[in-house]
């Protein structure tokens, strides 16, 4: 099935479909060992500093691999493409999905560099992904400024024709200072004129009955890196602290394996089961 008639689905079903980043072969082989022993489908992200990490070709490789590995049905997406011609050289490679980031230049630039790309990725048959308001990166303020507006919402997805858009409530990239409080109603607004898969970025230590209701209220793709990272390097941190091992396909094992646990709790939360319930 195509990304996108998966995420229409899964957005009128009211569950959300998980979406990874991966940084190597361990951490690609955690998530997708989670995804297959609960029989759940994932979206596979990489980022402009994994590929130059490990490789455009190999990274796609990869994960093409992994996902024939595992039996997970699974699409590969560029996370936060910062331009026009990263986007080309991954649609060129065989992305199913790639998102043109443009969220921090002025609105109509951000419509130009977006319509461009969903011009560009109709002949591939690709899904395309844009983000519009502040969701704070790494580093930034997590301030309220700069929440996606609906009346600006509706007018970005009618003027780009872009399918996925990630919205601005309240959620930000990397760990939060504060626990994170989730605009619902704001939520609400946008997804009752906005024509368009929405996305919420920055879900690790967002709690996940506020993810739920979220996803209850019209998100559907849900993005997870920071705690992949995190766990992974925490734990190989406390193995190696008292160990002489130098085999390190004794100790990643241990890492990838709190990876799968980690995005297990993940998949069972974003199915929105229980939450669903308390609905009818």
């Amino acid at each position: 099935m195509k990304l996108k008639e998966k995420l229409e689905l899964f957005t009128k079903q009211k569950r959300g479909l998980l979406a990874t980043n991966f940084y190597n072969l361990e951490t690609l082989h955690g998530v997708l060992r989670a995804a297959s022993e609960l029989n759940e489908p994932v979206i596979l992200q990489l980022t402009q500093s994994s590929i130059d990490y490990m490789g455009l070709d190999s990274a796609v490789k990869m994960g093409r691999a992994g996902l024939e590995q595992f039996g997970v049905e699974g699409w590969i997406h560029l996370d936060h493409g910062g331009s026009v011609e990263l986007v080309q050289k991954c649609l060129d490679a065989g992305f199913d999905s790639v998102m043109i980031d443009g969220s921090e230049l002025p609105f109509e630039e951000n419509i130009k560099i977006t319509r461009e790309v969903v011009k560009r990725a109709q002949s591939y048959g690709a899904h395309v992904e844009a983000e519009l308001g502040y969701v704070a990166k790494l580093g930034q303020s997590h301030g309220k400024q700069g929440f996606t507006q609906p009346d600006e919402a509706k007018s970005f997805v009618d003027a780009t024709g872009v399918d996925a858009l990630a919205v601005a409530i309240g959620t930000a990239h990397g760990f939060y200072k504060e626990k994170p409080n989730l605009d619902i109603q704001l939520l609400k607004a946008i997804a009752k004129v906005a024509n368009a898969t929405l996305v919420l970025h920055g879900s690790s230590g967002v709690p996940h009955s506020q993810v739920q209701e979220a996803i209850s209220n019209g998100i559907c793709k849900v993005n997870l890196a920071t705690e992949i990272k995190n766990i992974f390097m925490n734990t190989l941190k406390n193995e190696l602290t008292d160990s002489t091992e130098i085999d390190l396909r004794k100790v990643f094992p241990k890492a990838t394996s709190q990876v799968t646990d980690l995005v297990k709790t993940k998949l069972l939360m974003i199915k929105n089961e229980s939450h669903a319930k308390t609905l009818h």
